[in-house]
């Protein structure tokens, strides 16, 4: 019998927000796992490493997901980096710097010896962290995003995220940002990297980034309503999924 495919799920506003899962997140995942679905977790957020990823999965839903199962926009900005791009300053939280490390990238806070920025969410930011950045691509330094989300999705609503960040140093700068997240190529080679046979579904909250990356591949989308976008009517035409779902707790009652 042939598995039955992938299931390359977003995180916030999916299967968690901020440290609280979603209503049967956990379960879901747990009986999408018993089917033999590949599970692949895909997040723009750069916050964590895959190792923290994973623990914060487990804490918020029950579920136990291992490193090897998480692709952050972190792991992406640091494939699309290269010996001659460091060392990288870093606008955004430790999970992003420790990540970059990871990959073999030095990391640097002198805008003068800056070959590169790479720019995430940071909810510590300062307009010193601005200021460095700016000095740094105005100087000949590369400028990579993380995301453009301009909001990611929280118990409270929606706050600013990363992609009103790198907004901020692309006005600055002049110049525009290469884009490591969903759903770029890199992000997409990434989770390739991943996948097993049979078919693959990305679940999501975002239509610009989750069901943008489905539809660039060529795989089945989910909309789930418990994040960013709380009605079908908000996604364009061309980026309409194939399944929309109240919340990750559903979608096993649609797949076989």
């Amino acid at each position: 019998m042939s598995p039955p495919g992938n299931i390359v799920c977003d995180l916030d506003g999916v299967v968690y927000l901020g440290h609280v899962g979603i209503p049967g997140a956990g379960e879901a995942l747990a009986t999408l796992a018993g089917r033999g679905y590949r599970l692949v977790f895909a997040t723009n957020a750069p916050i964590r490493t895959a190792a923290e990823v994973a623990v914060a999965i487990e804490r918020a839903t029950g579920y136990p997901a291992a490193p090897q199962q998480v692709v952050t926009a972190a792991m992406a900005a640091a494939e699309l980096l290269g010996r001659s791009d460091t060392p990288v300053l870093v606008v955004g939280e430790s999970g992003l710097g420790a990540t970059l490390a990871q990959f073999g990238l030095t990391l640097t806070a002198d805008p003068g010896r800056a070959r590169s920025v790479v720019v995430g969410l940071d909810r510590n930011l300062t307009y010193e962290h601005l200021r460095a950045a700016t000095q740094a691509v105005l100087a000949g330094a590369r400028l990579v995003a993380c995301n453009r989300d301009p909001t990611y999705p929280t118990p409270t609503g929606l706050w600013p995220g990363g992609g009103a960040i790198v907004a901020a140093i692309e006005t600055a700068a002049g110049r525009v940002a290469e884009l490591a997240g969903k759903p770029s190529p890199a992000m997409s080679r990434a989770v390739r990297r991943l996948l097993g046979p049979g078919p693959t579904w990305v679940v999501g909250d975002r239509p610009e980034t989750d069901l943008a990356l489905g539809h660039e591949e060529g795989w089945g989308t989910v909309l789930v309503l418990s994040g960013v976008v709380s009605t079908a009517a908000a996604v364009p035409p061309h980026l309409q999924p194939d399944l929309v779902l109240p919340a990750l707790a559903d979608l096993p009652a649609h797949l076989p």
